[in-house]
């Protein structure tokens, strides 16, 4: 199920809420929340929830043996045996058609290829036990004694299967004992219509302008078609794609970190514009936050952060970013890909811009950023180097065509939309309102009525839509 569905808007949702305050039991608000994120789950691939499930009670069974055994070899082998089994899961449903396919190509033998299909959301929850039976390990959280309050928090259908990645040390305390506010619900519910919004209207907008000029899965882009793009094509697409792929992701983040609110739960941001970044060091503390300090805080850091071997420690950083995203080597090339400029920023360049203007570093970011999208979309090495090819073939082939013209000129207004609200506008405008007005309850209405705009619109486009899932559901 997504949360761009009608059905989940108007029957999962209501009916989830409506159980869930018709008891002030905690016991029972716990297992309503169970049952939902499973069913949840369950709705599209019902096989996988037992490998959740089985995963939730190797890290609930380790996390209680570590710190039964604190100090002793009964710790360490708990956490061992919590990273070896889910580090080993991980690679058996994600990762062995790779790796059997490299062995075979570079060592000239045929082992059978394995399939398995990639149960959803495996690389999020995976991440979020690991952190837990680390963190018990560190002794930084207490176990958690109740196994369904465990469960609880690794099947929650807000953050399940697109994150963020939610570490148990950020919510411990509202496992055991949350607060619902009804200011919270509220807030919840405009964080979750800003989410559907940049999901609905713009990011399946500009889904559809990149399936036109890059491809997709259900029709991928042919060489043909490729050799008779236009350069100018090309880096349209390619900036749909930037929109997109932001606007989807982050839409999500804040669908799960609304849906969090309304039932206490207080998830850390995600995303902080990171289009506004003024270096490649600077993005990656604004994009996917939750997998960036992932790696900061357990391989790192660990490894010896900025105290020595820093560019090694940066670089197994980045090849597991890039892993972390896909079993291919184009997602390994985009995470050495930003390895070389944020190692790069750290050498000299970083001290450079501070120096300058910050529109000048700004445009900096923007054009390593948006290139690097195109390795992230092409899994097919060779469709990637000929449209890298494209890209930059100014001196052979057009440089423009009317088409381009034609749907840029179609979608102006939109695109001027998206690219406002790839900036804080939202914030500003709130500030505004409470320093100037100092009226927070003309905010308030204000806000109601942008609600019930959003929720317009998105149904509007979402009537008579097939199914849209999320980009990162593939991960």
């Amino acid at each position: 199920m997504v949360f761009a569905s009608l059905i989940f808007l108007f029957l999962f949702l209501p009916l989830n809420l409506l159980l869930y305050y018709s008891t002030k039991n905690a016991t029972w608000r716990n297992l309503i929340l169970i049952v939902f994120s499973l069913f949840f789950y369950g709705w599209g691939e019902p096989i996988w929830i037992t490998l959740m499930i089985f995963s939730a009670t190797v890290d609930y069974v380790n996390g209680r043996v570590i710190e039964k055994y604190r100090g002793k070899i009964g710790a360490k082998i708990g956490l061992i045996s919590s990273l070896i089994i889910n580090l080993g899961l991980l690679a058996t449903f994600k990762y062995s058609s790779f790796i059997v396919e490299n062995v075979n190509g570079i060592f000239g033998t045929s082992f059978s290829m394995p399939h398995f299909a990639l149960p959803i959301g495996i690389s999020f929850y995976t991440f979020q036990t690991i952190s837990y039976s680390v963190d018990v390990y560190r002794n930084e959280v207490k176990a958690q004694r109740s196994y369904l309050k465990f469960l609880m928090f690794v099947s929650l259908f807000h953050q399940l299967v697109a994150g963020p990645i939610v570490r148990y040390s950020h919510i411990a305390s509202e496992i055991d004992n949350r607060k619902e506010k009804l200011a919270d619900i509220s807030m919840g519910i405009s964080r979750f219509c800003i989410g559907l919004f940049k999901k609905v209207v713009i990011a399946n907008v500009a889904a559809e302008l990149v399936r036109k000029y890059m491809g997709d899965n259900s029709a991928p882009l042919t060489m043909d078609a490729l050799h008779d793009l236009s350069t100018g094509a090309a880096w349209f697409g390619l900036v749909m794609f930037a929109l997109q792929i932001y606007f989807d992701f982050s839409g999500y983040s804040d669908m799960a970190i609304g849906l969090g609110w309304m039932f206490g739960f207080h998830y850390h941001e995600n995303f902080k514009y990171p289009y506004t970044a003024t270096s490649i060091t600077d993005f990656w503390r604004r994009w996917h936050i939750s997998l960036g300090t992932f790696f900061k805080d357990y391989v790192y850091i660990p490894m010896g952060g900025n105290k020595k071997r820093i560019y090694f420690n940066l670089f197994v950083v980045w090849f597991l970013t890039g892993m972390w995203h896909g079993a291919s080597w184009n997602f390994i090339f985009w995470g050495l890909y930003f390895f070389v400029f944020i190692s790069l920023e750290k050498a000299f360049i970083l001290n450079f811009l501070k120096k300058i203007p910050k529109f000048f570093s700004h445009v900096y970011a923007l054009l390593i950023i948006i290139p690097g999208w195109v390795i992230f979309y092409f899994t097919d090495t060779k469709m990637l180097g000929a449209y890298v090819g494209k890209l930059f073939s100014f001196g052979s082939g057009p440089l423009w065509d009317m088409e381009v013209n034609s749907d840029l000129t179609a979608n102006l207004f939109w695109f001027i939309f998206a690219i406002i609200c790839c900036m804080p506008v939202y914030h500003k405008v709130k500030h505004w309102f409470d320093n100037r007005l100092q009226k927070p309850a003309l905010f308030e209405m204000a806000a109601i009525g942008v609600n019930v705009i959003c929720i317009f619109l998105c149904v509007a486009q979402l009537v008579g839509k097939s199914y849209n899932p999320f980009i990162y559901f593939r991960f």
